[in-house]
């Protein structure tokens, strides 16, 4: 790899834009794709994006050469909204699925350092943190405080967003009058049923831990597209 090649795949990083380094294997020429630079033949195009889509290298034949995919995704993430009970267990299983865990709760009582090891803390109203986080495909947002104060001005951030998976805490009841509440706001219903709510796999969960377990069953499911 040039060191062209390297800065330009470092500065997609840091802008959290996957990345693929093609080479090709007859010749060892290489290109760097991003989708902001242009850089792939029309050819390749599909290919590409299909690596990146099973965020899997792997060598494809283009035009009758063979050429090797290097896929560099963006990180998988998951935001929490609400240090709640649930929270624990679900940034622990969510860590262990590779996912970089973020806790987003204003009330700073809740969002206690030594509950949640190892997971980003921000102490700040939902949308506001949401915006600068700058959800996108790689990215779960789960709302888990049932307080319409905290959690709606989260999904009304979140349902702009291209995410992975949004979902909901909270009864049908509940989830009723959250989207009452959402389209009184102005959001469509096709962009409230992004919402899965209730939220997580109907496993039967009655306490926190069980919850959480279902939710990350359920995000799974929804990025591995099976059927939840």
């Amino acid at each position: 790899m040039t060191p062209q090649t390297l800065e330009a795949l470092q500065r997609a990083r840091r802008d959290r834009q996957p990345a693929v380094v093609a080479t090709w294997l007859d010749d060892g020429e290489q290109v760097l794709v991003t989708p902001s630079n242009g850089a792939a033949p029309l050819a390749m195009t599909e290919a590409i994006d299909q690596a990146i889509q099973d965020d899997r290298s792997q060598t494809v034949e283009v035009d009758g050469r063979r050429l090797f995919l290097h896929v560099f995704n963006t990180p998988l993430r998951l935001i929490v909204i609400g240090a709640v009970h649930i929270a624990e267990p679900l940034a622990r299983y969510a860590a262990i699925a590779g996912y970089d865990v973020t806790l987003i709760d204003p009330r700073r009582a809740f969002a206690d350092r030594e509950r949640f090891a190892g997971v980003t803390i921000i102490d700040a109203w939902p949308d506001e943190a949401l915006t600068d986080l700058r959800p996108d495909h790689r990215t779960a947002v789960v709302t888990l405080t049932h307080d319409p104060k905290i959690d709606d001005p989260a999904l009304h951030v979140a349902l702009r967003a291209p995410l992975l998976y949004l979902g909901s805490l909270g009864s049908k009841r509940t989830h009723a009058k959250r989207v009452e509440r959402l389209l009184e706001a102005g959001f469509s219903e096709d962009e409230i049923a992004r919402i899965h709510a209730p939220v997580g796999l109907d496993i039967g969960a009655k306490s926190p831990q069980e919850i959480a377990l279902s939710i990350m069953a359920e995000i799974t499911a929804v990025r591995r597209e099976a059927s939840p």
